[in-house]
């Protein structure tokens, strides 16, 4: 008699391992990535919360602390807006005193809109308008109106939510 097992476990083989390994490094990488500023998951949010709340015109603030200043009111002329790039936004005054503020990416294929003229907000890779009233398309290809997004206006001060 001897002590060897009648079925030989084989050894785990050189992909195995490799693949252990790979996901054990994208486990520890996706925890490291994680933090609870929750500024990534805030974005689109406010997207989903501005898009429910596009009924009205400016909003007054009620003593919000949070948001990212934009502008001053005095900044976004009458009858057009602003584009802010890095916050992926544009802000409109349709009329005096009323302002919108509406995603800045295209909804026909993603690309940032990039001028307002004439009342619309243009986008450059396929010529889509939009309005800046509503952000609803005046222009294709689009077929989608640009979300809106929640925006506070205190004051002269313009804040995204």
């Amino acid at each position: 008699m001897t002590s060897e097992p009648l079925h030989p476990v084989p050894a785990p083989g050189r992909r195995t391992v490799v693949a252990a390994v790979g996901a054990t490094g994208l486990a520890v990488a996706l925890t490291a990535c994680g933090s609870d500023n929750g500024s990534s998951d805030s974005s689109s949010s406010n997207t989903q919360a501005g898009a429910n709340a596009s009924g009205g015109g400016s909003s007054a603030s009620s003593g919000s602390g949070g948001g990212t200043a934009l502008a001053k009111t005095a900044d976004i002329p009458a009858g057009g807006g602003k584009i802010f790039k890095d916050q992926g936004v544009v802000v409109t005054q349709p009329t005096a005193g009323t302002y919108k503020a509406f995603s800045s990416k295209c909804t026909h294929q993603g690309c940032a809109v990039s001028e307002i003229s004439n009342g619309v907000i243009i986008c450059p890779c396929h010529k889509s308008e939009f309005s800046v009233t509503d952000g609803s398309v005046k222009k294709g290809p689009a077929t989608q109106p640009l979300p809106a997004e929640k925006i506070t206006v205190s004051g002269d001060s313009i804040t995204l939510a």
